[in-house]
């Protein structure tokens, strides 16, 4: 296999008017992938419980997704989050409806928990596809960001190593205990 896949199954084609003159999409699935053939995907690893040490980042999950503390840094940006579909997608272009639904619900989630515990001023959120995309783990995820007044998320480069678990841990607790008690 080529390092970039292109392959496009068309459940329909075009564009239809549905009973009420709503205008349906037609169904389209398209696979792009970058990720090595050997590949052994992390996120897979840590939503089947294969990943024993990365067990304890998780904050939360739902039958659908999963949300954990990111082992990678920004500057200004500690303890964002990352959430995972818990079946594999590689990226935006195959996930299904179902997938997105359950990620994106936790993605509000989680920022509202974030919003709420870190003290912080917003809430970002960014999802990259491809490596054009800055996409460097081949797994949909989407990042939140805890957000303060001139903090140059945007601006700066995370840290080059991972964060240890004792310093993701303050920020673990705190989501989990909001979840526990007020977004349960």
């Amino acid at each position: 296999m080529s390092a970039c896949a292109l392959s496009m199954l068309f459940a329909s084609i075009g564009h239809h008017r549905s009973v009420g003159g709503m205008w349906s999409a037609s169904i389209v699935t398209v696979t792009i992938t970058h990720a090595p053939s050997d590949y052994q995907c992390p996120f897979c690893a840590l939503a089947t419980g294969a990943d024993t040490d990365r067990q304890q980042d998780i904050v939360r999950r739902t039958a659908g997704a999963l949300a954990f503390i990111s082992p990678r840094w920004w500057p200004n940006n500690h303890g964002h989050a990352l959430v995972v579909p818990v079946r594999h997608y590689e990226n935006l272009y195959e996930l299904s409806a179902e997938a997105g639904h359950a990620v994106h619900d936790l993605v509000r989630d989680v920022a509202i928990a974030i919003r709420h515990t870190y003290g912080c001023e917003g809430v970002s959120t960014r999802q990259h596809n491809e490596p054009a995309g800055n996409q460097d783990a081949w797994h949909y995820h989407v990042h939140v960001f805890p957000r303060y007044a001139n903090d140059e998320l945007y601006a700066s480069r995370p840290y080059p190593q991972f964060v240890t678990a004792g310093q993701r841990q303050p920020y673990v607790e705190r989501l989990r205990r909001y979840f526990a008690t007020e977004g349960g």
